[in-house]
């Protein structure tokens, strides 16, 4: 196949493009570096069957795409992080929603045979049902969440007004090494990793009985690779583990102390994929457990020397709009 990858030097992106590369596809890689790293394509860039297009994908033109004709467009660049969507959700609208217009109307020019989007299971807001399948009601409980939610629309009408042949893959806690490493206050892994490498407690939400399904980037690719394959069309997939693990657990498979920080409002107690949905219709399993996870992370921990180190009170710093909004909301 022929194929676009949105945000190729991002977490998820830069795994994407290189399983695409391993499976003998071509692919043209799309990213701005406002977030990804170039570094995370070292590997795609000494292959023949990769090329990078340094842009932003709300303003990438057709005539820098290589080929006529594309087989599959992976739409993944946008803003990941949750909490600093309360203070600039005028960013995420940009990037999250006119960014997935833009790259369907680019789709839509090339002519491609399948267009797959990295939807997000915050859409679901706090929900009532676990595991929780894809009819679940949308709740989108933060600005990150609406603007992924709005672009899955985006998708979904694109595809049955367009005919554009189009799945949106719903993830749920991705993790796994080249997660981004720097920014804003985010992914409880990268905050535990940099915790542990400076020997202090972890800080944990609550009491840390609350659960996650944390889902290997790797079996996340894979499954784009899957949806890429496959001929379904005009459907929303959940892609999770399998499992969900209490965050107790994770502090236990890294070792070491940890201390309490305030539970979020607006934030579940528990995440879980039903996933009976894409293992029916693409044959999809994961493959890696939270223990082996775990240890591939571990393997590469010193990515995380250079991170900043979150503490109680930087972390309170950091999400005081997050308990301003969503705790009056809550109240």
């Amino acid at each position: 196949m022929k194929c676009i990858v949105t945000g190729a030097s991002g977490f998820i992106g830069s795994h994407l493009v290189d399983l695409l590369i391993a499976q003998g596809h071509e692919v043209a890689g799309i990213d701005d570096l406002s977030t990804g790293r170039a570094t995370n394509l070292t590997t795609a860039a000494a292959s023949p069957c990769f090329q990078f297009i340094k842009g932003d994908v709300r303003t990438v033109t057709r005539s820098r795409i290589p080929w006529d004709a594309v087989d599959a467009f992976f739409h993944l660049a946008g803003r990941a992080d949750l909490v600093p969507s309360i203070v600039d959700p005028e960013d995420y609208f940009q990037v999250n929603v006119e960014g997935t217009f833009r790259a369907l109307q680019l789709a839509r020019e090339l002519g491609v045979r399948r267009f797959l989007y990295a939807a997000s299971s915050t859409c679901y807001g706090l929900p009532d049902i676990f595991p929780t399948p894809e009819a679940s009601p949308c709740k989108p409980a933060h600005p990150y969440a609406l603007t992924k939610y709005l672009g899955e629309q985006l998708v979904m009408h694109w595809s049955t007004v367009y005919q554009l042949s189009a799945l949106s893959l719903r993830l749920f806690n991705v993790y796994g090494p080249r997660s981004r490493t720097t920014g804003a206050y985010g992914a409880v892994f990268g905050v535990f990793l940099k915790q542990k490498l400076a020997g202090v407690p972890y800080t944990v939400v609550g009491d840390g009985s609350q659960t996650r399904d944390f889902t290997f980037v790797t079996d996340v690719a894979g499954a784009f690779l899957s949806a890429a394959e496959s001929s379904l069309s005009g459907e929303i997939l959940n892609v999770g583990s399998g499992h969900t693990y209490p965050v107790n657990r994770l502090v236990e498979l890294l070792g070491g102390d940890k201390t309490s920080i305030p539970k979020r409002p607006g934030e579940p107690d528990c995440t879980f994929a039903d996933t009976a949905k894409i293992f029916s219709l693409l044959d999809w399993r994961p493959k890696v457990a939270l223990e082996e996870g775990v240890a591939r992370m571990l393997e590469v921990i010193d990515d995380w020397r250079d991170a900043p180190l979150w503490n109680q009170e930087s972390i309170a710093d950091a999400t005081k709009d997050w308990f301003h909004y969503l705790g009056k909301k809550s109240s």
